[in-house]
């Protein structure tokens, strides 16, 4: 066990601690616990939202599987990372000022109460649920199997032990501070993420010589990893627009970054955490992928890909420097479970519990203790799913991804921005988009070489459409007869 590399990870974690700790003492002085606990009253600054939207987005994928998939692919596949830079910028400019000003004026707390707002129709809302839940379930998994790994290989402590360690750390302060100690943990986390990858990118550089000789040991190693189309030609065309659809342009219609859209506290805070928030995007991404695909000139035999980045910290960095920078990719996936530990929560507390028993509102005490030890629930059962991890966690992530974007992004954003839009048309989109999008995943169907995602999409839209008809003709018809 390397104690140069535990204690100042204690001392980060601590932090983390205080922060949760902070939070609590503010709830405890008042206000309305359910708009405390989950979305802050609504008070981020420019700067928190960038950093909480950031930090939420740049997952145990960013800091593991992505640097990891870098360094089995090679050089293309920083390129391909580099598609997800505008996501911040697009996901808060396509919601935020819509977002916000709907949110304020039906008190809403959690998508699903938009969604009930816009669309009038409590199925809907039940299976928004059940797809938040599976997605968020498996989205976390990955996180705490990435939060695990990282302390596994840098502690040297068995994968077991590592991940309870993990899992315990984010529960407790989630449950402890809620949605506040998450955006100010988010903070304190973007901040080490934007330092741990400046650091090690350069000490990697350092550490094989210069840019050009670790270009010229990958050449060795495999000349596919210094093209831009990666082995065996993989990322072509149709994977470089799935992976853009994927990872950018179907961020939009991620509920927990939507619900960053709801709790900021002005038009100047939304500007600024769009500026700042992609810098941030562009520096952890482009930072952590060239490390991860620079390290293979470094470590060239790893048999677990997903080890690269600790492995790297171990091997470049002095211990103690290792051990404050580790902080980065653990702050990346700690910010990411937290937001959507919070908003399983959510659902099960605000949109199932408060719905069945609308009267419960008035015990805040109750509400809190059930949110509470709904999150340890989850927790406990997350640590349990996480047990036997798989080689490569990236493609259970995008996995997640893509279910969340085939059933939210259509009924989202066309409730947004189209007036007529109904429920028939939003219901018939969130299930024909997320059940083609497991059945194509789960056969291994590519329609014209694409991911998933993209078929899935476009049957989800032409479901919304016809839906939405149907629904049209329904709504004259009852007119009509009651006139």
């Amino acid at each position: 066990m390397n104690l140069g590399i535990i204690f100042p990870l204690v001392i980060y974690l601590a932090f983390v601690f205080g922060a949760a700790i902070y939070a609590y003492v503010k709830r405890q002085k008042g206000g309305d616990f359910l708009s405390e606990y989950y979305v802050g009253n609504r008070s981020m600054t420019g700067f928190v939202l960038a950093m909480t939207t950031a930090s939420t987005y740049a997952s145990a994928s960013s800091f593991i599987g992505g640097p990891g998939a870098a360094y089995k692919y090679g050089l293309g596949w920083v390129l391909l990372a580099m598609i997800q830079v505008p996501a911040v910028w697009l996901a808060l400019g396509a919601l935020g000022k819509k977002f916000a000003l709907l949110s304020r004026e039906t008190n809403a707390l959690t998508i699903n109460d938009l969604l009930l707002y816009r669309y009038k129709n409590k199925y809907l809302v039940w299976i928004a649920c059940v797809a938040l839940l599976i997605a968020f379930f498996a989205a976390m998994t990955v996180q705490f199997i990435g939060g695990a790994r990282l302390l596994e290989t840098t502690i040297g402590i068995p994968y077991t032990q590592a991940l309870l360690i993990f899992a315990l750390t984010v529960g407790i302060y989630t449950f402890i501070g809620g949605f506040r100690a998450v955006v100010l943990t988010d903070t304190i986390q973007g901040t080490v993420m934007i330092l741990g990858t400046i650091v090690l990118l350069v000490g990697v550089i350092y550490q094989v010589g210069g840019v050009e000789s670790a270009v010229k040991k990958l050449t060795e190693i495999d000349p596919s990893l210094v093209s831009p189309y990666g082995p065996n030609e993989m990322l072509d065309f149709q994977f470089m627009a799935s992976f853009w659809i994927l990872v950018c342009f179907g961020v939009v219609g991620l509920p927990h970054t939507a619900v960053r859209c709801m709790a900021f506290k002005d038009s100047k805070a939304l500007h600024n955490g769009m500026l700042i928030g992609t810098i941030v995007l562009t520096i952890i991404m482009f930072g952590m992928h060239l490390a991860g695909a620079l390290g293979r000139a470094i470590v060239p035999d790893l048999t677990v890909s997903d080890k690269v980045i600790p492995s790297l910290m171990l091997q470049v960095l002095p211990p103690i420097v290792a051990g404050i920078f580790l902080a980065a990719p653990m702050s990346a996936i700690m910010s990411t479970v937290d937001a959507q530990l919070i908003q399983s929560s959510s659902i099960f507390v605000k949109d199932l519990y408060l719905a069945a028993k609308p009267q419960a509102v008035q015990n805040q005490k109750r509400i809190g203790l059930i949110s509470s030890i709904i999150t340890l629930i989850l927790t406990a059962l997350l640590i349990f799913a996480s047990l036997n991890p798989p080689d490569m966690i990236i493609w259970l992530n995008l996995f997640a991804f893509g279910g969340l974007e085939a059933a939210f992004l259509w009924v989202i954003v066309l409730g947004l921005y189209w007036d007529k839009a109904n429920a028939y048309g939003a219901v018939s989109s969130m299930l024909v988009g997320l059940v083609s999008f497991i059945l194509f995943t789960q056969f291994g169907i590519k329609l014209f070489g694409f991911n998933p995602i993209v078929p899935s999409l476009v049957f989800g839209l032409a479901a919304f459409l016809i839906g939405n008809k149907i629904g049209e003709k329904r709504h004259s018809k009852c007119g009509e007869n009651d006139r």
